[in-house]
């Protein structure tokens, strides 16, 4: 196949991946929210409800992270630093994992995260969600809250977090090199 013919079918393949990913959200959207609890979780400053994470907005990005140990939880992490500013403008945004809220602002202030952090390590959230393995592990992935009219808090949208997947630049871009992301693991400091 010719570079010319190769570049025409990518393009005619990207357009089918955006029909299908257009499909996706429209389906995404007919979900009915799903009705969850306003759950307590623990920060330095002492317990919050999820509800307090909205801010004035009627939405909330809660992140579900797997903690300190997990340097793909990092990876993610550290992107959503690089845009929280444009996310907080639309939405709330909470990063929850399972560690105490000591350790967990140790991490995000080694890392300089700037966004809000609270633990899970006394709620049922992860499970309750889906976020938690029945090997006793936290999964990772996001949970997009809406605030609904009767005053409760329904989950309108959920999906884990893998390489690949759309919220993680980082190997999208690796994808786009000739040898692809050829094995590569991040680490903590390079």
């Amino acid at each position: 196949m010719s570079n010319e013919e190769a570049k025409t079918k990518l393009g005619e393949l990207y357009e089918e991946m955006m029909a299908v990913r257009a499909a996706m959200l429209d389906l995404q959207k007919s979900i009915e929210p799903e009705p969850i609890q306003d759950y307590e979780l623990q920060t330095q400053e002492g317990s919050r409800h999820v509800s307090s994470y909205f801010g004035s907005h009627d939405t909330l990005f809660l992140i579900h992270n797997m903690g300190s140990h997990c340097v793909y939880c990092t990876v993610w992490a550290d992107g959503f630093n690089g845009i929280i500013d444009h996310l907080q403008d639309r939405a709330g945004f909470v990063l929850t994992s399972p560690e105490t809220p000591a350790k967990q602002q140790a991490f995000a202030a080694s890392r300089g995260w700037k966004f809000p952090i609270a633990s899970v390590a006394d709620s049922s959230l992860p499970l309750d969600l889906g976020y938690y393995h029945e090997s006793g592990e936290a999964l990772p992935g996001v949970s997009v809250l809406k605030k609904l009219a009767n005053g409760s808090i329904g989950r309108v949208a959920d999906t884990p977090f893998g390489p690949g997947d759309p919220y993680c630049a980082l190997f999208n871009l690796f994808d786009l090199m000739p040898d692809g992301d050829s094995d590569w693991q991040p680490k903590f400091a390079y």
